[in-house]
């Protein structure tokens, strides 16, 4: 069970599954979000069906990008055959 777990996620060929799975997921998340009552929020945005989905979405994303810029454009990794 867990290796055909580490090939899922791990094997190119997965890769079309992988983001179907990813999209299924989010517009579960957003449709999850129309059920749920609640109350009045301090924003407008607050009141917007998906928002939280959306907000921990993009802040992902950018945790990624701007981790990849400090590794690559900065220099902070190194290459992987570096204590060799």
């Amino acid at each position: 069970m867990m290796a055909k777990l580490v090939n899922f996620f791990g094997d190119k060929k997965y890769t079309r599954t992988r983001w179907r799975l990813l999209v299924v997921i989010l517009v579960g998340i957003v449709i999850a979000d129309f059920m749920v009552a609640r109350p009045h929020g301090y924003n407008f945005w607050d009141a917007i069906p998906g928002w939280g989905a959306l907000l921990g979405f993009i802040g992902c994303g950018l945790i990624v990008l701007v981790s990849k810029f400090i590794g690559k454009k900065i220099g902070l990794s190194k290459k992987e055959d570096y204590y060799d």
